[in-house]
């Protein structure tokens, strides 16, 4: 091994590094054992550039039984021990160990043929040995020290975010009082003019202070349900100029993002009465309010019970017009619902209702009242909820940013934190669609241009 001198190993480990060769192809090239390269690299991963210079090698006891209980305890392998105490081959701490099994700690002494030597330079070179021994064992101790702590603030402020320069200059300025800056750079395997240039950064105001604080309130307002598309509609329903793709970098910055994305209710039952035929046909667009509506059933499990709800939505601005809750699926749930709609009815409105072909669709008291109010009926084709994608994506939203994210105390409590999302549905859930407002916003908005 003796023909790769320290500048080569450099050389190799850093053409590894650029992710150009593997280390099977470097193996072949310089004509070397695969494993050797990777201890090379594991050496440089630990101590850098200096990473092949190794002032000491005869090793004392007790730096010897440290790298042994090293190992023991906190379960490395004798490869990456041996990297992180900076011995050059792997196979001096496998001797150490083996010794040590077999005949314990006095194995480790070095033990040497007779010497021409005289006693006092016996002594000395004796005394010696042992403080340079000592004082590599310190080095080694207080690099490990160093390291352990290094890694343990990045975690405590990575929080699952990129490790960029920033970050790793981050954790070198908190540890700058406990360890010298020149040997923590080298740890976290930055240059020393890139800690400074980032530590400088750092001590400037932030640019985008006033946007985090702004994005911050806006996602906890909205209990994190808005994603940073609608945190951008928001902004600029304020008058706020900023586009979606910094507010999308300010909310990883931050460590922020949308939470969101029950059973559906099977209310289909056989060929039961009479199924209408499919008019809205997926024409979901809707040019004024009471033109089209769409409805369906949904089940909730709550405390060991079943609940099922019926909402009405206007497709002209994906309004909750009302909505019924009962822990029966009886026909008076759909009934109930439709009296309660049919007061945003007004004379002269040509509606039209569309459904699934569930049994209370089909039931002809409803089908009679849609009659007296002149209200145009439609289903959806047998087993295609895509018919009815508008109110399925409600329901999904619905559950989401609803039902996942609270936690209810009764079913008293459940019911009333229901009401107030719908309200916020309503009132403040804007919509990129609706030209960043809310759907009663954008109705009445409307209403004043007619």
């Amino acid at each position: 091994m003796s023909k790769f001198t320290e500048a080569i190993k450099l050389q190799v480990v850093k053409e590894y590094a650029s992710g150009k060769f593997s280390y099977r192809e470097l193996a072949k090239y310089y004509e070397v054992d695969e494993s050797v390269i990777r201890y090379w690299e594991l050496l440089y991963r630990h101590h850098g550039e200096n990473a092949f210079n190794f002032t000491y090698t005869n090793y004392p006891a007790a730096f010897k039984l440290e790298v042994i209980e090293f190992i023991n305890e906190k379960n490395y392998s004798i490869r990456e021990a041996s990297a992180i105490f900076h011995i050059p081959d792997p196979s001096m701490v496998r001797r150490w160990r083996k010794k040590w099994e077999e005949a314990g700690e006095d194995a480790l002494e070095s033990r040497k043929g007779p010497s021409i030597m005289g006693s006092n330079q016996k002594k000395s070179s004796s005394k010696e040995a042992e403080n340079q021994s000592k004082e590599a064992l310190e080095n080694e101790l207080e690099y490990l020290r160093m390291e352990n702590a290094y890694l343990k603030k990045l975690r405590g402020l990575s929080s699952g975010k990129e490790l960029t320069n920033k970050l790793k200059a981050q954790v070198v300025f908190e540890l700058r009082h406990e360890f010298p800056v020149a040997k923590l750079v080298k740890v976290a395997g930055i240059k020393r003019n890139t800690y400074y240039y980032q530590v400088k950064r750092m001590q400037e105001p932030d640019p985008d202070r006033k946007w985090k604080r702004r994005i911050n309130f806006i996602f906890h307002k909205h209990k994190g349900r808005l994603g940073y598309r609608r945190i951008t509609d928001v902004l600029q329903e304020k008058g706020h100029i900023i586009n979606a793709k910094k507010v999308l970098r300010i909310m990883q910055e931050l460590g922020i993002k949308c939470v969101v994305r029950m059973k559906k209710y099977k209310s289909y039952k056989r060929a039961y009465g009479k199924a209408a035929p499919n008019v809205l046909d997926r024409k979901f667009r809707a040019e004024t309010p009471n033109q089209k509506w769409v409805t369906d059933v949904t089940e909730f499990r709550l405390f060991g019970e079943k609940f099922y709800f019926s909402p009405v939505l206007d497709l002209f601005n994906g309004e909750i017009l009302t909505f019924t809750l009962q822990s029966r699926p009886t026909f008076d749930l759909v009934e109930k619902m439709l009296n309660q709609a049919l007061e945003h009815k007004k004379e002269n409105d040509n509606l039209l209702i569309h459904s699934d072909q569930g049994w209370h669709y089909r039931m002809p008291q409803y089908r009679e009242i849609l009659e007296q109010n002149k209200i145009t009926q439609s289903m959806s084709r047998k087993g295609n909820c895509f018919d009815n994608a508008v109110i399925e994506n409600f329901f999904g939203i619905l559950k989401y940013e609803f039902l996942f994210l609270e936690e209810f105390e009764s079913i008293e409590h459940f019911k009333k934190e229901l009401e107030a999302y719908i309200y916020y549905y309503n009132h403040l859930r804007i919509k990129s669609r609706l030209n960043r407002k809310s759907p009663v916003a954008y109705r009445k908005a409307f209403e004043l241009t007619v």
